[in-house]
């Protein structure tokens, strides 16, 4: 067995010595599809991520029928958790987490984490005027870019000590060459052209461990062979075993200096499953504004039709009274214009339904409104708004109290402090001096054949000395078997143990370094108290809002009444001629205007609640959202039965 035939049997011990795959994929990834016998290559396999899936639910078409989409709140909810994009986006969120825990497991730095939330979709209101109902103003449209959060921030960091590579390293090292060396005397060598014909194989496995400890070791083997005739060996092969341990005793040691990075893509990966959950909140939010507001929509199209309806009436009437000489037919024509009026804000109402159904239905669709049998769909809801009879007693500071525990913002925030102060462990280290302990064990071997070249003679002498083969020590006599023996026997054993110290005398890189860390973490103190007080005010600012609004909509029921009696009482009075025609329209506009003011009133009123729920982190709650559904796109709740068709 020659050298080469060593090399590829002790690079193949070395590879199965090395799990190159044995880590367990994270639990939430599928498993790896390369077989079995192949898995300790895998680590240097591409494995290509599933594409993106742009096929919607089949819920769309469960609740289709005669071209009309009846839909309730929750299959509009169910809809958006399936379909929407801003949520199917955060899906790969906690994925990229998972493979940041993956690098920082292996000692590599950190990527970081997406934290971008959308804030959903607005009402056409929105659009065509800059402020919906429940929004505030400066809101943007649908499909607008990404909001940017702060907390739980991506943490991507050169400062701190350096931690160890906690991957095995295997190395391996195959070289032959050819020599040709002029010498300056032949004594050494018996030749003034030295030619050496070397093969080397070197092996080593270098490993380091969160204790700050790095273990290396080493396996080198050379076979030489010269023309020097006064070696006693030749062809000869040379090899060793090192093992060096270099451990840190100042700068960079211990565990929880070493594996800081580990713990920060851990509360990564919880900031990931927060930032997916403030995205669904923020998509259901948005749904049930929009669900709701194309509910008073529809509601303002009938309040339309009737005010329509009331125009055509007096038309109609004075029409008549015209043409049997009762009334001046200039009152014809403030009856036409006021039709006219009437028909404009219905076809105002109109188009505003259809602009609100396609929001919505982009909403709630991958493709939007690509597909020709959704785009040409008109939504019918199913739901409708009720005020409830008594509101419930809520303190505000419960509402506040569940609102600091549950909103998904605050726990990032927390989160991204705590990261912070795991950092800061890594800029200490780096303050101290560089202490290394240094140990070294090494094990030495020898073989070789009996040089078959001549002894040279002795230099100015021409007297050639035989060589002697019982002056040779027989212990070096063999192949490779003996080297094996030898380094197993440790016959030529080196020992070495030493330190290493560097003071660095001013520091102030690392000096800089921490005071920059610590002013980072008070800024995120800050801010999260800034959070805490907006939470607060948010709570607050809901709560009154909703009184707000329960008390502005008894205002429009009671003003709508009353524009009603006033009405009757000024139909009454012209048929009397007690009146004129432009008091009849007036009281006609007015009561218009007030319907109009009790539909709006009672949107407003739910989206308060909406609001109240979203600002109190419950509206999953409230909804009955599972958060693993939301994860998986499938949602276990049928749908909504569809009423008979028309």
């Amino acid at each position: 067995m020659d050298l080469r035939d060593i090399l590829c049997v002790t690079l193949s011990v070395c590879l199965a010595a090395v799990p190159l795959g044995a880590a367990d994929p994270p639990a939430n990834q599928a498993a790896s599809s390369v077989p079995t016998g192949r898995k300790w290559f895998s680590a240097y396999r591409f494995r290509e991520e599933a594409p993106v899936n742009l096929a919607n639910s089949g819920r769309v078409d469960s609740l289709l029928r005669a071209g009309k989409i009846y839909l309730s709140l929750q299959d509009a909810i169910a809809l958006a958790l399936e379909n929407n994009l801003d949520i199917e986006l955060q899906r790969y969120g906690p994925r990229i987490a998972d493979s940041d825990i993956l690098r920082a497991e292996a000692g590599g730095l950190l990527r970081g984490v997406p934290t971008s939330v959308a804030r959903g979709a607005t009402s056409a209101v929105a659009q065509a005027t800059g402020t919906a109902g429940g929004q505030t103003a400066g809101a943007p449209a649908a499909g607008a870019a990404a909001e940017a959060v702060t907390a739980g921030g991506a943490i991507i960091t050169t400062t701190g000590t350096a931690i160890p590579n906690l991957d095995p390293v295997l190395t391996a090292v195959y070289n032959w060459s050819h020599r040709t060396i002029p010498q300056t005397n032949s004594f050494t060598t018996g030749t003034n052209s030295l030619i050496i014909k070397n093969t080397t194989g070197n092996f080593a496995l270098r490993k380091g461990f969160l204790t700050g400890t790095t273990l290396e070791f080493g396996w080198n083997n050379s076979a030489s062979e010269t023309n020097a005739g006064r070696s006693d060996f030749n062809p000869s092969t040379t090899a060793n075993f090192n093992l060096t341990i270099t451990q840190h005793l100042l700068q960079g040691f211990g565990i929880a200096v070493n594996n800081r990075n580990i713990r920060i893509a851990r509360n990564n990966r919880r900031v990931s499953d927060l930032v997916f959950r403030q995205q669904v909140i923020n998509t259901v939010a948005s749904v049930v504004n929009l669900y709701w507001d194309l509910v008073s929509f529809n509601e303002d199209v009938k309040v339309k039709r009737q005010a329509l309806a009331l125009a055509e009436k007096l038309y109609n009437d004075n029409k008549k009274q015209v043409e049997i000489g009762t009334l001046a037919p200039i009152e014809i024509v403030r009856a036409e214009a006021e039709v006219a009026r009437a028909q404009q804000e219905l076809t105002v109402a109109e188009t505003r339904v259809l602009q609100q159904e396609t929001i919505l239905k982009n909403a709630l669709s991958r493709t939007g409104v690509a597909s020709p049998l959704l785009a040409d769909a008109r939504i019918v809801p199913t739901d409708t708004i009720r005020m409830p009879e008594v509101e419930p007693v809520q303190p505000v500071q419960d509402l506040v109290a569940r609102a600091l525990e549950l909103r998904p913002e605050l726990q990032q925030s927390r989160l991204s402090v705590e990261n912070t102060r795991i950092g800061l462990e890594g800029t200490k280290s780096a303050l101290r001096p560089s202490l290394d302990l240094v140990a070294s064990l090494q094990n030495n071997a020898l073989a070789g054949q009996i040089n078959a070249l001549p002894i040279p003679p002795l230099p100015g002498t021409n007297i050639t000395v035989p060589r002697n083969p019982a002056n040779v020590d027989p212990f070096f006599l063999g192949g490779y078997g003996t080297v094996l023996g030898q380094l197993f026997r440790r016959n030529f054993p080196d020992y070495g143990i030493g330190f290493q110290l560097n003071i660095p005398l001013r520091n102030r890189a690392a000096q800089a370094d921490m005071i920059r860390d610590q002013l980072t973490l008070r800024q995120q103190e800050i801010r999260q108290q800034q959070l805490i007080n907006q939470i607060r005010l948010d709570v607050t600012n809901a709560l009154i809002a909703l009184q707000q609004a329960r008390a502005s909509y008894q205002a429009a029921m009671k003003a709508r009444v009353l524009q009603e009696q006033t009405l009757e009482a000024e139909e009454k009075k012209y048929a009397l001629g007690a009146s004129t025609i432009f008091f009849v329209i007036q009281a006609q506009r007015d009561l218009a205007q007030a319907r109009s003011a009790e539909v709006a009133s009672l949107s407003a009123y739910v989206k308060a609640k909406a609001e109240l729920d979203r600002a109190t982190g419950q509206i999953l709650d409230v909804y009955n959202i599972s958060m693993e559904e939301a994860m998986r796109g499938q949602m276990s709740r049928p749908p909504a039965p569809v009423p008979e068709a028309d």
